[in-house]
């Protein structure tokens, strides 16, 4: 971010009209007239945890907090279902570990080419990724499993053929959550698919939501035809951590391939 000569700080976007002099986030001098954005582009800004309304109470309880449900947040804007409940700790793993996005025409790359940004923390990862997968794996392993969170995918961004959002976001992803919460407690209904365990039909609360159900449908449902071509893909992403990549990683893959080729 940016520091305003009042000391506080600024970023692109958080004002229509730009202070008339800041100092930028490589500590140069920087007016509107400047060439460069004066926040980096992927500034953050964070305030203490305990200003938040909703924490536990129990946050900095030496014992720690029980988790219940953890959820990895895509970016895809085809294939991936609005969310995707994985069938153990490792096969959660596995899901967070193939995150990705699709390339566009104004990206790098083929239109339509993945690009993978495991457990969405790939620009803040400060260590090796196939050790960070190790350490997630390494957890389960340490655990009861009777006692480890359940493991989920959330996709937002799943867009239809005109480009559209087809889930309307924003404070609609209650639903998702309510449906998480469920799934914690052995309440909610869910049907296995090739790639982890979808909300079943009926299963999403959509009172008051004004969505056509072949949309909600497209949106719960998994296309193998459509998926068995992201396999080498998957394969190509695992290659670049060479022998750190845990095997059962690579035993994972398999397993779904098997799933994807099963009618």
């Amino acid at each position: 971010m940016a520091e305003t000569d009042e000391g506080d700080v600024w970023w692109e976007g958080l004002t229509d009209t730009p202070p008339a002099h800041l100092i930028d986030w490589k500590g140069q001098d920087w007016t509107p007239e400047s060439a460069a954005p004066a926040a980096h582009p992927n500034a953050r800004f964070t305030v203490a945890a305990s200003q938040c309304p909703s924490i536990a109470p129990e946050w900095e309880d030496p014992a720690g907090v029980p988790i219940s449900a953890i959820l990895f947040g895509g970016r895809r804007a085809t294939n991936v279902p609005l969310v995707t409940e994985a069938f153990d700790w490792e096969h959660g793993v596995f899901l967070g570990s193939i995150m990705s996005s699709e390339t566009t025409a104004a990206q790098a790359g083929a239109v339509g080419k993945l690009r993978f940004d495991p457990f969405a923390m790939l620009p803040f990862c400060g260590y090796n990724m196939g050790d960070y997968f190790a350490h997630w794996l390494e957890i389960g392993a340490a655990t009861d499993p009777k006692k480890l969170p359940k493991l989920f995918w959330v996709n937002w961004f799943r867009r239809g053929d005109d480009g559209s959002f087809l889930w309307p976001g924003f404070g609609e992803n209650i639903r998702v959550l309510k449906w998480v919460l469920e799934r914690v407690t052995g309440e909610g209904e869910a049907v296995d698919s090739p790639i982890g365990r979808l909300p079943a039909v009926g299963a999403l609360d959509t009172t008051g939501l004004d969505i056509d159900p072949a949309v909600l449908a497209e949106l719960t449902t998994v296309d193998r035809e459509r998926w068995r071509p992201e396999a080498p893909q998957i394969e190509a992403h695992y290659e670049i951590f060479g022998e750190r990549l845990p095997p059962v990683l690579l035993d994972q893959l398999k397993d779904l391939e098997k799933r994807l080729a099963d009618n």
